[in-house]
């Protein structure tokens, strides 16, 4: 796989002596893995029904996770147990957020960039398809994903808006307070392993998204209850999109950043980057690299807002 050389040397301050192993695994195919869908089966009934196709393997500490050897490109989606939303094929690593946010039955939540639904789907089935879920995406196109997707997975819990985030949230903050929010960033996808992400790299790029992440985390935390819980996440390794937004959250805002575990390994955030040092309790989020895990990449905060 080929990297701009600027990616590289970024890479290469981030990881150190790492960034071999970090190469190495962008170039291997990465496992397919799939998270039950607790509504509607329980992940003993359906390892069952998959042993009889396909090598299942289960996650170490993490019940809702399986890792799948199908024979051919497609069977997994393909399946009568995936039209029948037995399963959402989802990367590991992606499954975590959701874990971070800790959604109860009786909550309130807000998702707001939910397309096309993995994450929305996962927090319904944390809350037993139970309290409410608003699920926003601006993009018809995407909308018609997230819709089938809740469908398919059984969801009855969720509201589904198509709105700007910023605007949605300026337009609803007056009457309603979440008790949670994700907020699932659009990012630059640094923490793929598809090489897409890698050729559209460009500095301009990760600034321009920065702006735009701390917009929609900002307006988010003007309609989250006192004491409720903001989950920030990327599929992304730029500390532009990551330290640097939540440095600039803690900076701006009364909230403060706790820490969390995951059953899947993860790094501490790192608190300076180039000339930018961060708070010091930024280092509670979690980093997610490729190679810890052998999925995708990910950033994930879990800030409580105080006022």
């Amino acid at each position: 796989m080929k990297f701009k050389k600027d990616f590289l040397e970024r890479m290469e301050k981030l990881l150190g002596n790492e960034i071999n192993e970090w190469k190495s695994c962008l170039e291997k195919p990465i496992p397919k893995t799939i998270r039950v869908n607790t509504i509607k089966i329980s992940k003993e009934n359906l390892k069952k029904r998959l042993e009889r196709k396909w090598k299942v393997k289960e996650i170490k500490g993490f019940e809702q996770a399986l890792i799948i050897k199908e024979h051919l490109p497609g069977e997994l989606g393909n399946s009568i147990e995936h039209k029948l939303g037995y399963f959402y094929v989802q990367t590991l690593s992606s499954m975590m957020p959701p874990l971070a946010l800790e959604p109860k039955e009786k909550e309130l939540v807000l998702d707001l960039c939910a397309a096309p639904g993995a994450k929305t789907t996962q927090i319904a089935a944390m809350m037993n398809n139970k309290g409410t879920i608003i699920a926003n995406e601006p993009k018809f196109k995407r909308i018609k994903a997230l819709v089938s997707n809740l469908e398919r997975c059984g969801v009855t819990n969720t509201i589904v808006t198509k709105m700007d985030g910023v605007k949605l949230v300026k337009k609803i903050r007056k009457k309603i307070r979440f008790d949670k929010i994700l907020v699932d960033v659009p990012c630059s996808a640094t923490g793929s392993r598809e090489g897409s992400a890698f050729k559209m790299w460009n500095l301009n790029m990760i600034k321009g998204l920065s702006s735009l992440q701390k917009k929609l985390a900002s307006v988010a935390l003007s309609c989250l209850k006192e004491n409720g819980i903001l989950v920030y996440s990327t599929c992304s390794l730029e500390p532009e999109e990551n330290e640097a937004v939540i440095d600039f959250l803690v900076k701006n805002f009364d909230v403060r950043i706790e820490e969390f575990k995951l059953p899947i390994k993860s790094r501490k955030a790192i608190t300076e980057w180039q000339s930018m040092k961060f708070d010091k309790t930024v280092r509670k989020c979690k980093r997610i690299y490729q190679h810890d895990n052998d999925s995708e990449g990910f950033f994930i905060a879990r800030l409580r807002k105080i006022k």
